[in-house]
């Protein structure tokens, strides 16, 4: 795919240093996630022109837009909190970019009129903000960017604002409009379902670089950080593979059915970790004793934190945990099958 955009976006500020290279392609929707802090907010405003850069470029279309001030580039932002005027309705909202533009007021508030009814919101256009549901603002806001006809599209932990309800059903229409819109997208998020719904492809940036990219599939399979592999909801190990054994740091090593030798990183489920009173017998090849930590509620089941050899997460059931008598420092043995866990190159 063709690069739409192409950008090195070097921030120097206030001890923090961005440092990232980024590509996204005409109708790409690219996330770029990140712990708080890695730098995400920053790259946007970079790109956006709100923020100086200290060095690096940025080209939309093939023009260096590097030196160019906010209004006179084609992107469209939405930020967290929609930073609607709370002085104008819906209408004059969404006209306002297509007024800044020269288009004169009549046609304007047709190109608002003609968003809003793309968004759902025909009807609506005296309202101001005031009046207007968390969704209905998230709308508004989507619409005020897209009315500038944007080669770049910003977007900026846009639900992060609706409660759960309002955000999945407006994640849906959000979808929709994404992959109609010709342009390319950026999506900030640290929500790990609103990048697998919306985005194509993922970028993680932490401390202000890029750890890993790659189509969701990829990087869930294969994390290379404590933060991915916790995002994607994986325990992750790292050490020296040697055939189908990872040595981890203090001794401990795990067997895997994956061969791999030299730096390596090794991961498993939470589900694939099974809790035994006393030790088990039977095939397990990673087996060892541990101590629970802590115990909370996990969707329908129950995560539990496990200490010894090796700290990792583990998913039971609430029958289990009765069994079990499962209580902060109780003493149990872990067990995960060797075809339970990945093991591959850490380089």
């Amino acid at each position: 795919m063709t690069a739409l955009l192409a950008a090195r976006l070097v921030v120097q500020r206030d001890g923090f240093r961005l440092d990232v290279e980024l590509t996204v392609g005409a109708g790409e929707t690219v996330a770029l996630l990140g712990p708080n802090g890695a730098g995400k907010t920053t790259a946007l405003r970079a790109l956006a022109g709100l923020t100086p850069l200290s060095g690096g470029f940025v080209t939309l279309d093939g023009r260096d837009l590097t030196s160019t001030p906010p209004e006179r580039r084609r992107v469209g932002v939405v930020f967290q909190d929609y930073l609607l005027f709370p002085h104008l309705n819906a209408r004059d909202n969404v006209a306002f970019g297509p007024r800044r533009q020269g288009v004169d007021r009549r046609g304007a508030h047709a190109v608002a009129d003609r968003w809003l009814e793309r968004v759902g919101l025909a009807g609506y256009e005296r309202r101001k903000p005031r009046d207007l549901s968390g969704g209905q603002a998230q709308r508004v806001a989507l619409a005020r960017a897209l009315a500038v006809d944007p080669r770049l599209l910003l977007l900026d932990e846009p639900l992060a604002a609706l409660d759960a309800r309002t955000r999945l059903e407006t994640r849906a229409e959000l979808r929709r409009h994404l992959s109609a819109h010709p342009g390319a997208t950026l999506l900030v998020t640290h929500d790990p379902l609103d990048a697998l719904v919306l985005a194509d492809r993922l970028v993680v940036i932490e401390d202000g670089r890029v750890v890993q990219e790659g189509d969701a599939a990829t990087i869930m399979a294969r994390p290379r950080t404590d933060y991915v592999a916790q995002l994607v909801g994986l325990n992750l190990f790292r050490g020296r593979g040697d055939g189908h054994v990872v040595h981890l740091p203090g001794g401990f090593a795990l067997t895997a059915t994956d061969v791999v030798d030299g730096d390596a990183f090794v991961a498993f489920a939470p589900a694939a970790v099974a809790l035994h009173p006393r030790r088990p017998d039977g095939s397990p090849r990673n087996t060892w004793p541990a101590v629970l930590t802590d115990i909370q509620r996990h969707g329908d089941n129950l995560r539990v934190r496990l200490d010894g050899p090796i700290v990792v997460a583990a998913d039971i059931t609430p029958a289990a945990a009765t069994y079990l008598d499962l209580q902060p420092g109780r003493e149990l043995w872990a067990a995960v099958k060797a075809g339970e866990t990945r093991a591959y190159p850490a380089s």
